[in-house]
């Protein structure tokens, strides 16, 4: 394990690398609320195959969080920092939520610096509903914090049997969300309201698949199905009983989900 620090344009994030030096690299990008501890389960499964880069998006775990607003532009140049750091030129990724929005970024402004990307439970476009709820969130944590928004994101994020059965798995969920400074999750909130990506998928040309969990009520299976049909050799795979955070609530079921794309058997 290598652990770093990347100087990108006005923060300093957090990174680390698992896995051989000589083997070919995966990025991976956590959700919004979140830091890349977040993929902890699957660094096994995927370091057989790959060196696994993580890092701490602007605004969340031991990376800085400098007062916003974010922009997704701004997120996707710090993820061609992390890669730059490393001495990478080209990588599979894979996101969830927020980082989902910024691994189709990546691809549509960098696509040679994508093998291949792994997009999940996100949407590429903000309907006015939608950036509409992200206000109602920003003044729910301004006015009380990160605790203020914990229980109804747990409830959004873990399906309820899991919660039931992993107490110990959902206090580190609760540690992240609670751990995130306000000034970084609006500042990637007000990037998450500038989205306007679908438009833009049809002129993707880095092998995609999509995978949401089954009850994903943030990016439902349907919302995610649209976009696997605009993009070109795009693929959806739904992870069976899962909410918002499948790699965590089903681990087996998302390693079946993405397993045969990533060459992990």
């Amino acid at each position: 394990m290598t652990e770093t620090w990347v100087q990108a344009k006005g923060a300093r994030l957090y990174a680390r690398a698992d896995g051989r030096e000589d083997a070919p690299a995966i990025l991976l990008c956590n959700s919004l609320a979140s830091d890349h501890t977040m993929w902890d389960a699957q660094v096994p499964l995927l370091s057989a195959r790959y060196r696994v880069l993580r890092y701490d998006r602007r605004g969340h775990g031991r990376s800085e969080a400098p007062e916003g607003p974010y922009s997704l532009p701004m997120l996707v140049a710090d993820a061609l920092a992390v890669l730059d750091r490393f001495g990478v030129r080209r990588a599979a990724f894979m996101g969830l939520s927020l980082g989902g929005m910024t691994g189709i970024g990546l691809c549509l402004a960098h696509p040679e610096r994508v093998e291949r990307l792994v997009c999940c439970d996100c949407r590429a476009d903000a309907p006015e509903p939608f950036r509409a709820s992200w206000d109602e969130r920003i003044a729910t944590v301004r006015a009380g914090g990160m605790q203020a928004v914990l229980q109804p994101t747990i409830e959004r994020w873990l399906r309820p049997a899991f919660r039931e059965a992993d107490p110990a798995a959902v206090r580190r969920v609760e540690a992240m969300i609670l751990g995130t400074p306000v000034a970084g999750y609006e500042g990637c909130a007000r990037a998450i309201q500038g989205l306007d990506y679908f438009k833009d998928l049809g002129r993707m040309r880095v092998p995609t698949l999509y995978v949401t969990g089954e009850f994903d009520a943030g990016a439902p299976p349907e919302v995610m199905r649209a976009m696997a049909e605009a993009t070109p050799g795009g693929r959806l795979a739904v992870v069976p009983g899962s909410h918002h955070l499948p790699n965590i609530d089903n681990e087996a079921g998302f390693a079946a989900a993405i397993g045969e794309f990533l060459g992990l058997r």
